[in-house]
């Protein structure tokens, strides 16, 4: 028989503990103490299992059967009780531990010990104290673009444009390597480009700083979304830095792995002449893995929506846009300026070298000629040594 409220209140404590059944499974245990505890038992792949509910009479008769009701519900769904109660209370303390500002203080520290300038340094914890005095507090989870927002419209309303801009890109910064960690879904930020006054400045679309870089770099390779091609097509931007273009339309029998070289056909090249890059070992990895991805499709970057066509040319700008860059900040394209400002700043290659490795046009046929030919050797030594640097950037980061 069922039990009601007044043999619940009835029950006594024995010199040991013993059971008092309700119905499906769910039972009070008595305890010589005198807790009358409520108990589901249940079984989950052929195994016993029992689900802790509580104290009565703190969770009434009433809220017990629900409780079970809501158990027996998951078990009809295939999911096991025990193990969405102990998520649910990993993620109540996570709500806790994993607030803004502490998530805040681990960044900061991780560029710390990537060596940034104190400079730098400075003016990050500069913007994310704005940030941490209004929602430091908040759980990661629950800070929405409204919040943020308002925030930023303080800063607005002093005139600095530019300073708002940059706070929100720093409290972005904050929220993908939450997302990186696993502590959040997305970045809020995202939903607020286009919200802010713009300065009246011109923006390159190209991270031209090591530092700029370093954070793309970091985001692309922490990035886990999107189909398999979308996440190789951006390595292989920051790798190979081709034209958009020239990589999304790529096909298998253009690339030698063997060899290490990659053949870009001239009809797909802006200069309508057949260019070949040197592939590091880095890029070879990141084919090799892609490979077994898309399997025996004939094109490298596949779309998930139509499998024989390659992915759309907004496709790497909006995996971009969700890391949180601005199409003012960096785009597709923009690896391009990224390699050839640093390649041409570390002052280590010749500059027809670092020309021909980026298929730009030269002064005439003659020296067109003489940089496929004679900086061949250079553009391979060029190749990994970039590969090795985004390298060092990665292992910097973790």
């Amino acid at each position: 028989m069922p039990l009601t409220d007044i043999q619940l209140r009835q029950l006594k404590p024995r010199a040991k503990q013993y059971k008092v059944s309700d119905s499906g499974g769910l039972y009070v245990l008595v305890t010589p103490n005198g807790s009358t505890l409520w108990r589901l038992k249940y079984r989950f792949d052929g195994k016993e299992k029992v689900l802790a509910f509580g104290a009565y009479p703190d969770t009434s008769l009433a809220r017990a059967r629900e409780r079970r009701s809501d158990a027996k519900s998951l078990l009809a769904e295939g999911i096991d009780p025990a193990e969405r109660a102990k998520a649910a209370r990993e993620e109540d303390a996570a709500l806790n531990e994993h607030t803004f500002a502490n998530i805040a203080t681990e960044v900061m520290e991780k560029l710390r010990k990537e060596g940034k300038a104190d400079t730098t340094l400075k003016k990050k914890q500069w913007l994310l104290d704005k940030a941490i005095a209004d929602f430091g507090d908040l759980p990661i989870t629950q800070l929405k673009p409204a919040t943020v927002l308002a925030t930023l419209r303080k800063v607005e309303a002093l005139g600095n444009y530019e300073s708002a801009k940059r706070l929100r890109s720093t409290i972005g910064q904050v929220c993908r390597y939450a997302v990186a960690t696993a502590r959040a879904d997305d970045d809020p930020t995202y939903a607020l480009r286009g919200a802010l006054i713009a300065p009246k400045v011109t923006h390159m679309a190209a991270a031209t700083t090591r530092d700029e870089f370093a954070e793309v770099v970091q985001a692309v390779w922490d990035y886990e979304g999107g189909a398999p091609s979308t996440r190789a097509a951006l390595k292989l931007m920051a790798l190979l830095y081709t034209r958009p273009g020239e990589l999304r339309l790529a096909l298998w029998d253009e690339f030698d792995l063997e060899a290490a070289t990659w053949t870009i056909p001239a009809s797909r090249t802006k200069m309508r002449r057949e260019h070949v890059k040197h592939l590091a070992p880095m890029a070879i990895q990141i084919l090799q893995d892609l490979r077994r991805e898309t399997g025996s499709n004939y094109r490298v970057f596949p779309s998930s929506i139509a499998r024989d066509k390659p992915i759309s040319e907004n496709t790497l700008n909006q995996a971009l846009r969700r890391m949180g860059f601005e199409k003012d900040q960096h785009t597709s394209h923009g690896f391009r300026a990224s390699a050839s400002t640093l390649l041409n700043e570390c002052g280590l290659w010749d500059k027809d070298a670092i020309e021909a490795e980026l298929a730009h046009v030269g002064a005439d046929q003659v020296r067109r000629a003489y940089h496929r030919a004679t900086y061949w050797q250079e553009r391979v030594r060029m190749a990994n040594w970039w590969a090795d640097e985004i390298l060092q950037i990665l292992k910097e980061s973790h």
